[in-house]
């Protein structure tokens, strides 16, 4: 039996774990059946180097990831340098693996091979149907070790844990407002871009967020299922209810931290605030003038584009500010039948001034004036 202290010598990690292989080898050597030959150490040594240079050649040298095969490693390495070899002939996204085009191919087939055996419902991934089932059971594997909350998926707590931590990663590129929801983001940047692209095809007003556009159907349906308990009116939204009612309590729950001000809806104390904090979220896309509330950018970025959007029915002039309109449509109000006589007989003020005309006339013009 050959001596294992000089396995034990201390140099490399590769002798240190060499020397434990030493020592099992030679345990194992009792239990040897009888005749055959145990393993030396050399020869332990030999066996443990090829498996180390083995492992070597399937480890990333980038991030430091082994891999079973060398295919595997090829397959990671495309990360590091994005190649992605495998395109799909309908849209051209490529990828990485053939087995991920394989995977894409479906949306295009609408090939749906994975149907749930609880509802009937069908998914194009295998793993788009193994979260749907948590529907089903109620598992939610994922769960927030700050306050408990559990989730169905990875990403959802991901975005959760924003709220403890604070972390805000996507910014507004106009006025530099952070959101932790690129989806967040996206529905701000409506508020520069102008974008409704939710219309109500009943009077045609335009929304920001489907939601927004639900909420604005109910105006036109015709129940009303909402009644004020201080008077007769009646509402399809019990948003609208609340607000309503407020005229009669005087209720105003927001409270300005500033100056104790107080409003009766959150929105009102978000704008308000801003005259203390001077944020002026809202950037004119032509100047560098901001501005703290939304409907003064439109109107201030009409005077760029010369838009004129208030347009008299009775004239066809055109304004670019509806209380201009107002002021205009004035003229055009309907003269009532009598006002011509009216005009014609002068009135407490005029016969005043006319008398004091007559007073400084002399007695010759005076007398003209009459027979005239």
């Amino acid at each position: 039996m050959s001596d294992p202290e000089p396995c034990r010598m201390k140099h490399t990690e590769e002798q240190r774990d060499l020397m434990e292989e030493c020592e099992e080898s030679e345990v194992e050597e009792h239990h040897d059946k009888p005749g055959e030959k145990p393993l030396s150490c050399s020869k332990t040594k030999n066996t443990f180097l090829k498996k180390t240079r083995a492992k070597k050649s399937t480890t990333c040298t980038q991030c430091g990831n082994s891999f079973t095969t060398k295919q595997h490693l090829e397959s990671h390495m495309r990360i590091h340098t994005g190649e992605k070899p495998f395109t799909c002939d309908q849209c051209g996204k490529s990828f990485t693996q053939k087995g991920i085009l394989n995977e894409h191919m479906k949306i295009h087939t609408g090939e749906k091979p994975y149907k749930c055996d609880q509802c009937g419902n069908s998914f194009s991934y295998k793993n788009y149907l193994h979260v749907h089932m948590r529907v089903h059971t109620g598992e939610r594997p994922f769960t927030c070790d700050q306050c408990g909350t559990s989730f169905t998926q990875s990403t959802p707590l991901k975005m959760h844990m924003r709220i403890h931590t604070g972390e805000k990663p996507f910014m507004c590129e106009r006025c530099e407002k952070r959101f932790s929801r690129k989806q967040h983001l996206e529905l701000h940047m409506r508020i520069h871009t102008g974008e409704k692209p939710f219309p109500c095809d009943q009077c045609g007003k335009s929304f920001t967020q489907s939601a927004q556009l639900k909420n604005h159907m109910k105006i036109h349906a015709e129940e009303k299922h909402y009644k004020c308990s201080h008077c007769d009116k009646r509402f399809n939204q019990v948003i609208y209810l609340k607000a309503h009612e407020m005229t009669h309590t005087g209720e105003k729950p927001y409270m300005c931290s500033y100056c104790d001000k107080r409003f009766s809806h959150l929105i009102y104390l978000k704008v308000h605030d801003r005259i203390h904090t001077g944020e002026k979220p809202y950037k004119c896309s032509h100047c560098d003038k901001r501005f703290s509330v939304s409907s003064n950018l439109k109107r201030h970025e009409r005077i760029h584009t010369g838009e004129k959007p208030h347009t008299c029915d009775q004239c066809g002039k055109s304004f670019t500010i509806k209380s201009n309109m107002k002021i205009h449509m004035k003229i055009h109000a309907v003269k009532k039948p009598h006002d011509q006589s009216l005009k014609s007989q002068p009135d407490g003020r005029e016969q005043e001034r006319q008398n004091r005309r007559e007073k400084h006339l002399s007695p010759a013009l005076r007398v003209k004036n009459i027979h005239m």
